[in-house]
């Protein structure tokens, strides 16, 4: 891509555009303020990768962003979801995050809870309304995948295998289902739901669905240098994170000129696995 950061910042806007939109204060009441928290939750910051991801895969496949923007939304929202609840006293016990207080603080241990839970099931109603354009039988599809990928066979399932787990494994094997169900399952569903958006063929959706496992797998690895996690699988998981980046490279080649945005991407991650290896920090 001759300006990723352009492409990035333009779609990124797009996102935080239609994010605004689908959470917008209604004229009648909140019950508890929990409208209010879920905005504070999802509109204070956040790189949008994950819908960056939905909006290249979506491209890639020859949709347009407009396709895609409810999925995005969806897909922010469950991500915004599974932040408040890690954050909880029980789970990662975090009193900030992005500069501000975390939910739970800000709002209460147990309005936190129900954030989430209201985040997660608009997420679904956001998806499944779906956008102009977009087939109905490949928006129920989308509901699937999503459902799966967050899901215990997905996100959840991670976070009950990373609690168990800890920070001192010694297998790459075993740190790689983590971060595979963790934090590569929602990009997954990100390469999945663009594909979906834009009428894609059954091969290419899988094909995406496989770029947004090994971005983030690979995101997460480059994560763990940054926090300095699993340091007795630091050397490994660096030559893993080539391995990855090499896979979303075969798979964007395949798209042509179409999959620019999905190149951009790599490009950002290649970068950010470079400089957290060289030290740098990131927010």
């Amino acid at each position: 891509m001759s300006d990723a950061g352009a492409w990035i910042e333009d779609r990124r806007a797009m996102v935080n555009s239609a994010l605004t939109k689908a959470l917008e204060l209604p004229s009648e009441s909140d019950p508890g303020g929990l409208r209010e928290a879920m905005r504070y939750a999802v509109l204070h910051g956040g790189k949008r990768v994950r819908p960056l991801l939905v909006l290249a895969a979506c491209e890639a496949a020859g949709g347009t962003p407009k396709m895609a923007l409810p999925a995005c939304c969806a897909l922010e929202m469950v991500h915004a979801y599974s932040l408040v609840h890690d954050d909880l006293p029980a789970m990662d016990d975090d009193a900030e995050r992005r500069g501000l207080p975390t939910v739970h603080v800000e709002f209460g241990e147990a309005n936190a809870i129900l954030v989430g839970d209201a985040l997660l099931t608009e997420a679904f109603r956001v998806l499944a309304r779906g956008a102009v354009g977009v087939a109905p039988a490949a928006m129920a599809e989308a509901v699937v995948r999503l459902a799966t990928h967050a899901g215990i066979d997905g996100m959840v399932g991670g976070q009950a295998l990373d609690l168990a787990a800890g920070q001192d494994l010694a297998d790459l094997g075993e740190l790689e289902q983590v971060h595979a169900l963790k934090t590569g399952a929602l990009y997954a569903a990100a390469g999945a739901l663009g594909a979906l958006c834009a009428g894609a063929p059954t091969e290419q959706v899988a094909q995406l669905e496989e770029f947004g496992m090994s971005f983030g797998v690979g995101f997460q690895h480059a994560d763990d240098v940054l926090d300095d996690d699993q340091p007795k699988l630091r050397a490994q998981a660096k030559e893993r994170m080539e391995i990855l980046l090499a896979t979303c490279e075969q798979i964007t080649d395949t798209f042509g000129d179409r999959g620019e945005p999905l190149r951009g991407l790599t490009g950002w991650l290649r970068a950010r696995a470079r400089d957290a290896a060289a030290g740098a920090r990131f927010e």
